[in-house]
């Protein structure tokens, strides 16, 4: 499915404005929402490839730029030690709690969205697969895919280093997928096993892969990027979106 150009918009949040970027489907229609959550670079070339890629299943993509409070609109940190020190010092700066105001405003701005079906899905990777665990506390959210979610086993998520987004596992209502690297230095086994075990007792609807790969392997263009798991966790996520929201499936040509 085509897709329109990206639209950038700023959205009012109790926080300040938050600069989101909108992938839609080109096809008129009304189509569920997926916020995508990115790694703590925000709006980088892997992500809004990324965002493309799920917008062309036909799905409105809304990518927040996380890091709203403290860097100008558009702020992209690069993928060197500089960006990454930032990127990371950000991440235990900012409360937990404005991460989940930030997306109340955007699933409030996207319910009137004349595209928007009113369905909220949720997608990320490394810092976002966590905000994507999180934001499926908020009960809008149907479905969400978290890969490589740091920081949910030691709940040292935000400023003071003290989240409850694990705690709290057993408030989701809608269904997770939680997908790892067997060789993760982030996640390691331990943590994934104590991360499991927390999701089993919450009873949630869950889907649980671990794949014999490294952290951030859905990253094209960097080393640890595996093209073959990148095409198979993009299937299981888009699989998984299809399922919630009866999504239409591509033709198949030839």
């Amino acid at each position: 499915m085509l897709i329109k150009p990206t639209e950038a918009v700023d959205i009012d949040t109790p926080s300040g404005k938050m600069r989101t970027h909108l992938f839609r489907p080109a096809r008129e229609g009304s189509y569920p929402a997926i916020i995508l959550y990115s790694e703590i670079y925000q709006m980088t070339a892997p992500i809004e490839r990324l965002a493309a890629m799920i917008a062309g299943h036909g799905m409105i993509v809304a990518v927040p730029e996380v890091y709203h409070e403290y860097e100008a609109p558009g702020t992209v940190l690069s993928y060197d030690q500089a960006g990454t020190d930032r990127g990371n010092e950000l991440k235990y700066e900012k409360p937990v709690a404005q991460h989940d105001s930030d997306l109340a405003a955007l699933i409030s701005v996207l319910r009137e969205d004349a595209q928007c079906n009113g369905r909220f899905g949720a997608f990320g990777v490394c810092l976002g697969g966590h905000l994507s665990f999180r934001a499926a506390l908020n009960p809008a959210i149907e479905a969400s895919v978290c890969f490589y979610a740091t920081d949910l086993h030691t709940a040292t998520l935000g400023a003071g280093r003290s989240d409850d987004s694990l705690r709290r596992a057993a408030e989701i209502k809608g269904e997770v997928m939680m997908v790892w690297g067997l060789h993760d230095p982030h996640v390691p086994y331990d943590g994934r096993r104590l991360i499991r075990d927390q999701l089993e007792k919450a009873r949630l609807r869950l889907s649980w892969h671990e794949v014999d790969g490294q952290h951030a392997f859905l990253r094209d263009g960097a080393p640890r990027f595996d093209a073959t798991l990148f095409l198979w966790g993009m299937s299981q996520s888009v699989a998984l979106y299809q399922r919630h929201f009866s999504l239409e499936r591509p033709l198949h040509v030839g």
